[in-house]
């Protein structure tokens, strides 16, 4: 068991027109995206997206749901058919579209949880570029449609309006089909319930609508209404059922999970996708059972309610009422999975561990230690107590209680994108917050795909054949050559098939797409 594993994070961003309270968000998302692509150079913006192989209706637990009977938003293989919806595939493998009104950006595969904090900031990287591209003056030979006439938007990560909206951050996990999906959903509620404590993103108000005074750690607990479900915009559930692996399907499952917050910390992002990772290779060998822990003591009786309630109280004293009846603190149901992980790690490796699983342990322990002797003291590693410590010195020097709306407007602050507006990128560059990624990596991860996963292939297809794709999505790339009737569909169903090392020979004797699908073919 090891942190290494095919994952990836999906982050919607929060939009906004200064000025503009009526301004279309589903127009000025498209406009982000368009105005991305067009700078670098991507020339198909409505269907570069190849949903031929998508299932959003296939439920894990063994069904799906009929088409007729499913709410819109859940049918998106559907979008195809949109032409309002702006897609484009990026040359470092990632997918920049318009999804439910925003812009998002869905990093490639990575298989290590730094590198996936890597991606996830490159993201944040073309959007801050998408929004100095219509904040410029548009040239005066620019065609009527030019997307940066009109408006500049200010986009943000974050995860709420303040006033009754979510909007996702997803991460993806692949995992071995065989695991039983009963054993993840009883396993891993209790630690998804808890995870805010190490990765929330912070947030002033309570409830949806924010309509209770106060502060709490993770900005979408609130949002979520059920244990399990097939939902992600709606009665979201804690552990997510979409049955889509983009990948091999005997092999492979996705485990799709809508439980987080975007957050801008680098520590709690290492560790958030580090310790799920960790967890799931424990579920993977066998789970709790395992181990002879029984999953009654450490599963909430009410695990919507726990999440809300832990989330609820920066303190971190608040407990909750187990299965078994016992009552236990989020902290303590961290520490739990820490020991259970430390202790499978030791029977499979005997204390061998690879570098990018040690490093998640040593900050997980870091982070839960600090936590647990005084949360202030973890204020440069995770989002939500650096927020509290930034607005406590506010509410102490001006004497603002919690529904002051100039707290409101810190917190929206926050998660600026724009270079020197946000403020926990500003207490960043002020050493206030730990930074893991080096920006040179950063930078070079907006362009370059990762060189270990098929994403490094689809990222090079798209550099070097950009005119010849017609369109692509994670297991496949669909060629569109001269004289030819008939698409070419190359699948990409083994995420391992189409690293740097395995293709880069083949790519470097193709001077063109006919060529590439010529070797291919004939093999």
């Amino acid at each position: 068991m090891s942190v290494v594993r095919i994952m990836g994070t999906e982050t919607e961003f929060g939009i906004s027109v200064p000025g503009r309270p009526d301004a279309n968000p589903m127009v000025n998302s498209g406009r982000v995206v368009q105005a991305y692509a067009q700078a670098h150079g991507h020339r198909h913006l409505a269907h570069q997206w190849d949903y031929a192989g998508e299932a959003p209706l296939d439920d894990a637990r063994g069904w799906s749901v009929a088409r007729r009977a499913a709410h819109p938003s859940m049918r998106t293989d559907e979008w195809a058919d949109d032409p309002t919806v702006a897609n484009v595939i990026l040359t470092n493998g990632a997918r920049l579209y318009v999804d439910h009104a925003h812009p998002e950006y869905s990093a490639p595969e990575t298989r290590t949880p730094r590198d996936a904090v890597i991606w996830d900031r490159a993201g944040e990287l073309v959007a801050s570029h998408a929004m100095e591209l219509l904040a410029g003056e548009a040239p005066h030979d620019a065609p009527g449609n030019d997307p940066r006439h009109g408006d500049p938007v200010v986009l943000y990560k974050n995860n709420t309006d303040g006033k009754g909206a979510s909007y996702g951050f997803h991460e993806n996990y692949l995992m071995t089909r065989e695991t039983p999906f009963e054993r993840i959903v009883t396993d891993l509620t209790p630690f998804f319930v808890s995870r805010p404590l190490i990765c929330g993103a912070g947030r002033v108000g309570i409830g949806a609508e924010s309509g209770v005074a106060g502060y709490q750690i993770s900005a979408r607990a609130d949002f979520f209404e059920q244990r399990v479900g097939l939902e992600t915009t709606f009665r979201r559930p804690i552990i997510n059922t979409r049955d889509e692996p983009h990948a091999t399907p005997e092999r492979y499952r996705r485990l799709h999970v809508i439980v987080g917050d975007a957050t801008l910390a680098d520590v709690a992002a290492l560790v958030r996708m580090g310790a799920t990772s960790l967890v799931l290779g424990l579920i993977e060998a066998g789970g709790l059972a395992a181990y002879r822990v029984s999953a009654a003591d450490l599963t909430p009786a009410d695990p919507v309610a726990a999440m809300h309630q832990l989330s609820h109280d920066p303190t971190l004293r608040a407990t909750v009422r187990t299965d078994s009846g016992r009552t236990i603190t989020g902290l303590q149901l961290q520490w739990a999975y820490y020991q259970l992980v430390q202790s499978h790690l030791a029977r499979v490796y005997g204390g061998e561990i690879d570098p990018a699983t040690a490093e998640v342990l040593l900050r997980w322990e870091d982070l839960l230690t600090r936590l647990e002797a005084d949360p202030m003291s973890a204020a440069a590693l995770v989002d939500w107590v650096a927020k509290l410590k930034l607005l406590q010195g506010y509410r102490d020097r001006d004497g603002l209680a919690w529904d002051d709306p100039r707290l409101a407007a810190i917190d929206i602050q926050w998660s600026d994108l724009r270079p020197g507006k946000g403020l926990a990128r500003r207490l960043e560059a002020a050493g206030r917050i730990e930074r893991l990624v080096p920006q040179d990596d950063v930078r070079r991860a907006v362009d370059q795909a990762p060189e270990d996963t098929r994403a490094w292939f689809r990222g090079e297809c798209l550099r070097r054949y950009g005119d010849a794709v017609l369109a692509a999505s994670w297991d496949s790339l669909v060629f569109e050559l001269p004289g030819r009737s008939a698409l070419q569909r190359v699948a990409t169903l083994e995420p391992l098939r189409g690293t740097k090392e395995r293709t880069a020979a083949l790519l470097d004797r193709c001077p063109d797409a006919a060529t590439l699908l010529a070797e291919l073919t004939s093999r």
